[in-house]
């Protein structure tokens, strides 16, 4: 009897081209197919929520497949963490959804995270992991200028020339950021993201914090709806995605 499963993943993208199949390279999604075929010796296609880029992140990446009945939803998840122990993945549950479940075109929020760490001193532990960002920043000038992408916007500014959507329009949920000793971190929730639209976001914040712009530089820029007035995207590394809300 066929069944549709979602898991949620959590993975360090270091060294991955990120979560979607591609021919050259490695991804998260062939990592996970390879091991479904070992267990149900048989191909499954991994249906996810979302694309995430070469280098980022998950903590709480959703996924669907169809297969057969799971008789043992734990004993499943042991055997496909076992084949995913050495590809710093990890399936962190496994659930039976209905037939018409999808994880991509169900999901109704999908909240990143994007951690900086702000001091002078190389990362060790933190390392491929968060944005090291040497010059001191201005939390205050920050937190003031990410409440600026709050609500629904035109985005263009802030996606990749290379971004497919059809609209650059997207409603912010939540922006907000907060820091713990040398951590920063900012949080973004919306129904969905354009290409590189978080980095970009993130690498305005850091250029303001550094008093290279100022509020109102940010503001024109989001009116403008030109890209090449952007700031350069943050780095892929300190972006994870956190959660996917259905």
């Amino acid at each position: 009897m066929r069944s549709n499963y979602q898991i949620i993943i959590e993975y360090d993208g270091t060294t991955y081209n990120g979560w979607q199949y591609q021919k050259n390279g490695s991804s998260i999604q062939n990592e996970i197919e390879r091991a479904l075929k070992k267990i149900l010796k048989k191909k499954i296609r991994v249906i996810g929520s979302g694309r995430t880029d070469a280098g980022v992140h998950a903590a709480g990446q959703s996924a669907n497949f169809f297969c057969n009945k799971i008789e043992n939803d734990k004993k499943f998840l042991n055997s496909l963490n076992y084949f995913l122990s050495k590809k710093n993945i990890t399936v962190n549950s496994i659930r039976k959804k209905k037939l018409n479940f999808h994880s991509r075109f169900d999901a109704k929020k999908r909240t990143y995270k994007y951690i900086i760490v702000n001091r002078k001193n190389y990362l060790v532990l933190d390392k491929n992991r968060a944005w090291l960002v040497k010059k001191k920043l201005n939390i205050n000038n920050m937190k003031k200028a990410i409440k600026l992408f709050y609500g629904t916007h035109n985005f263009n500014a802030f996606r990749s020339s290379s971004c497919s959507s059809k609209s650059p329009i997207r409603t912010i949920e939540k922006s907000s950021l907060t820091k713990k000793g040398d951590k920063i971190v900012m949080v973004f929730s919306s129904k969905s993201f354009l290409q590189h639209q978080v980095r970009s976001m993130v690498g305005c914040l850091k250029v303001i914090g550094e008093g290279k712009w100022n509020i109102d530089e940010l503001k024109k820029l989001l009116n403008s709806k030109k890209r090449s007035l952007c700031a350069p995207p943050a780095p892929p590394s300190g972006l994870y995605l956190y959660k996917v809300t259905y």
